[in-house]
């Protein structure tokens, strides 16, 4: 089995909203960010790989498991650590420790107590008395103490500060050395993907605008500047997005060899990060 995650024409329907025949895949040994705008199905999409809503169709497998048929074998093998904190706020790390620990089969304390050393995290402790910062961290512990295969995270390091999302990105580098794992990394922080990610899947209104390496999505766009009497409807329609001001047009392209060979030197073109293709394509005219 070369896929831990296999997704396809997976539908879901909410009033104002719907996730639309998405498909796509993740290979074992890799990490893939998953990106989008608010309200793109970023969530959707991950509730529905937990089963913690119905899809209206498609097929969801994990580790070549229907992930409904399958679905207490599956999440024995899943860590899933969220955005916020869903722990009993009154109790201490140990007893919470305790309490989630009776649920897998292949719990390991001695991985749970390193993690807590490694992260300097003080077990007696109550939940509420940790920062954000801390909570994720244990969090990030509890999901890998049970030997899981696959690591979910839905936003982990929104709201920490850059140390600690320096950190939290290391430890998910050092785990995914084991090429028997994958990450399923769900962000807005488009420059943590950037760092660590090898698959970038982009969903906006409820479709895959793509899913792809990151090295072929960051080799495929470019951000072009240059004067606005250079723009006619031909060129802008080569742009997935424009903005335009008094000093001239800033806009991203998938066509830059078409870019570079009508204006030579006389726009500048530079590598798109993936905020800019997030931005311009969500923002964009085409």
């Amino acid at each position: 089995m070369e896929n831990i995650l296999e997704i396809k024409d997976l539908s879901k329907s909410y009033k104002g909203f719907k996730l639309d025949n998405i498909s796509f895949n993740l290979k074992k040994g890799y990490i893939m960010g998953l990106i989008g705008p608010n309200g793109a199905g970023k969530s959707t999409t991950i509730k529905l790989i937990m089963n913690l809503i119905k899809k209206a169709s498609g097929s969801i497998n994990v580790f070549g498991l229907d992930n409904i048929k399958h679905e207490k074998e599956i999440k024995q093998r899943i860590g899933f650590v969220y955005d916020e904190s869903y722990f009993y706020e009154e109790l201490n790390l140990i007893e919470m420790k305790n309490i989630i620990a009776s649920f897998y089969k292949r719990w390991d304390n001695d991985i749970f107590n390193k993690y807590m050393k490694e992260f300097n995290l003080p077990v007696k402790k109550k939940i509420k008395q940790l920062s954000k910062g801390m909570k994720m961290k244990y969090s990030l512990a509890i999901a890998l103490s049970h030997n899981a295969e696959f690591i979910i995270m839905d936003e982990p390091t929104s709201g920490l500060d850059p140390v600690f999302r320096r950190e939290m990105l290391d430890i998910l580098y050092s785990v995914i050395q084991d090429e028997n794992k994958a990450i399923l990394f769900s962000t807005h922080i488009t420059t943590d993907l950037e760092k660590i990610a090898d698959y970038i899947t982009f969903l906006n209104l409820g479709n895959i605008v793509f899913s792809d390496t990151k090295d072929n999505i960051l080799e495929n766009y470019s951000i072009v500047k240059g004067d606005n009497s250079l723009l006619t409807e031909e060129i802008e329609n080569k742009f997935i997005g424009v903005q335009k001001n008094s000093f001239g047009f800033e806009g991203l392209t998938d066509c830059t060899e078409d870019i570079e060979k009508k204006f030579e030197n006389k726009v500048l073109i530079e590598k798109a990060s993936l905020e800019d293709i997030m931005v311009y394509t969500v923002r964009g005219n085409r």
